[in-house]
């Protein structure tokens, strides 16, 4: 789900102290909640290209009393119905081992402690998304970037043992991503490279919201890929993408 009001780092901190004030406040201080936060909020946390995200999507323990909390601080703060959710729990990418290779972040009111997914894992599981109307494959592009910058690159081959650690092999991953990640390394300027990316989000995310007003309520996420597709057809090929 994606909240119609975006999240900085500023904010994003002050949502989760406020949920974690609510917490408290529900259940007490004697049991501890533990939030693992990935996709675009956990690239926000992580990584320094992205300066907002609509995306709050998390690996939630105690999810009832939780729940609860988070609806509430909601309409404190005004946002809307699910602003943080467990939706990605529901796709492709998500795996139980991510609780393994998640990272500490912070916690809040002494009650609410928050990890993240970052490096290699969340360019795994973004992989894995490999949704091109989304930030996924941009935001692979952007931490390879920034990794490189902080004099920690990744090779090819320590994204396949992400992969591998998380979802048991690197033929997991779709046909596309696994064609998209392995051109990234004959790629001579990934800056230009990922602003290429970024366009191509935009149009594909402009093609669908105009399908949506022309056909409304016929999009889900079982036919979304396939109607992005059909949509297309007419157009361009993809900047990065061949025919499969």
């Amino acid at each position: 789900m994606s909240s119609d009001k975006p999240f900085t780092k500023n904010n994003l901190d002050s949502c989760l102290k406020e949920l974690a004030k609510e917490f408290r406040k529900k259940n007490g201080n004697k049991v501890p909640a533990e939030i693992i936060l990935i996709g675009g909020a956990s690239v926000l946390i992580n990584y320094g290209f992205r300066e907002m995200t609509y995306d709050m999507d998390a690996i939630i323990q105690l999810s009832g009393v939780m729940k609860d909390a988070i609806n509430a601080v909601g309409d404190r703060l005004g946002l809307p119905v699910g602003w943080l959710n467990t939706d990605f729990v529901n796709t492709d990418s998500y795996t139980p081992r991510l609780v393994e290779y998640s990272r500490y972040y912070k916690t809040f009111s002494n009650i609410l402690q928050v990890r993240t997914v970052s490096a290699e894992y969340l360019v795994a599981m973004k992989l894995m998304a490999g949704r091109q109307y989304k930030n996924d494959l941009s935001d692979v592009v952007g931490i390879l970037i920034e990794q490189e910058e902080r004099g920690d690159a990744f090779t090819l081959d320590r994204i396949k043992k992400a992969v591998v650690d998380l979802y048991n092999s690197y033929d997991r991953l779709p046909k596309n991503s696994r064609i998209f990640i392995e051109s990234i390394y004959e790629k001579e300027d990934l800056r230009a490279f990922y602003k290429q990316c970024r366009e191509l989000e935009q149009e594909n995310k402009n093609v669908l919201l105009d399908f949506q007003d022309d056909y409304p309520g016929v999009l889900n996420g079982d036919n979304l890929a396939a109607i992005l597709k059909a949509a297309k057809a007419k157009k361009q090929d993809s900047l990065y993408f061949p025919e499969t």
